[in-house]
């Protein structure tokens, strides 16, 4: 929810210094990837690495060992900065590849939440009747988060133009739709015009979004402002309504306990350090982190789905 806009946001001023990494400016990376594409990717020797490579690498459309320079480049380094000043490739630390995953246990974690949200999808399904005010807003949702875990399961796994756009996208529109839950929640059950003007809003500004980096040009600086701004949204508009409602709803502090810890939690993304043996790094802690915090939204989704239907049953009682 709220982690996933300080999370982009955070990517994309990462992103945006990628080109300047001291690894990239290696005379040795350089000669490397030089070489390694006059060998590799010219002509029909590229045909010939592919056939050369496991079947598990094929399968994951991974066509050069630019994973393997940057390793190469890392231990050519004098032992003393090889330790102290190990560099960092297009942005990130070289990592210790398990069969075709890239970013190993990043690439788990992202499965491990989307395994999360999965399985509070079904219980909320079993235990919340669909005639309750929320459910289908709330059910939407749910996908809408197991589709942004699933591009982050593959992004972390093979890292390409496509699947970095489809990450950032797809989290962007878990953020917009937290808004749009939010809205529903707070203005729509009372107006249900209001809604689906702001729904129609909300689509036109991710057509827009979308578009844009996608057909113009994939701007980070732009991209990271758009993301402070619906991130900030997102945050201030629930923690307004659960501290107005917190003594009338108690279990609206769920939620806000959830908001707070996912702003606190993505700061674990400004510890830049070196990975773990080379696979845990702070982005990976980051994500194994939110796993029980999604856990507690879709609790508090839950609750508050079945309260409203108590309430809108005792209304019609009334009637």
């Amino acid at each position: 929810m709220a982690g996933r806009a300080a999370r982009l946001v955070l990517l994309a001023g990462a992103a945006a210094l990628a080109s300047g990494s001291q690894g990239d400016r290696e005379p040795v990376y350089r000669d490397c990837v030089l070489q390694c594409e006059e060998q590799n990717c010219s002509g029909g020797a590229l045909n010939h690495f592919r056939s050369r490579q496991p079947i598990y690498m094929s399968l994951a459309g991974n066509p050069h060992p630019h994973g393997k320079l940057m390793w190469v480049t890392s231990w050519s380094l004098p032992p003393r900065r090889r330790k102290s000043q190990r560099p960092q490739f297009h942005g990130k630390w070289p990592f210790s590849r398990f069969l075709f995953f890239q970013e190993p246990a990043s690439a788990v974690a992202s499965f491990l939440n989307g395994l999360a949200s999965l399985v509070m999808l079904c219980r909320y399904r079993t235990f919340v009747p669909a005639s309750s005010p929320m459910y289908h807003t709330c059910v939407a949702f749910a996908w809408v988060s197991l589709n942004a875990w699933f591009w982050s399961t593959v992004f972390h796994t093979r890292d390409t133009d496509l699947t970095e756009k489809m990450d950032y996208f797809c989290a962007s529109t878990v953020i917009l739709h937290s808004i749009y839950l939010c809205c529903v929640r707070t203005v729509g059950l009372q107006h249900p015009a209001v809604v689906s003007a702001f729904r129609a809003l909300l689509l036109l500004m991710l057509t827009v979004h979308v578009s844009y980096l996608s057909l113009i040009r994939f701007d980070y600086g732009y991209n990271l402002v758009a993301n402070m701004a619906i991130g900030l949204v997102n945050v201030v508009w629930w923690l307004a309504w659960c501290l107005w409602n917190q003594q009338r709803l108690p279990h609206v502090r769920k939620c806000m306990v959830v908001v707070l810890l996912l702003q606190g939690l993505s700061l674990l993304e400004l510890l830049d350090f070196p990975p773990l043996f080379w696979v845990l790094d702070a982005h990976a802690i980051w994500h194994i982190s939110t796993i029980p915090v999604h856990v507690l939204f879709f609790s508090f989704l839950e609750d508050d789905s079945l309260y409203l239907l108590k309430e809108s049953e005792a209304k019609f009682k009334l009637d």
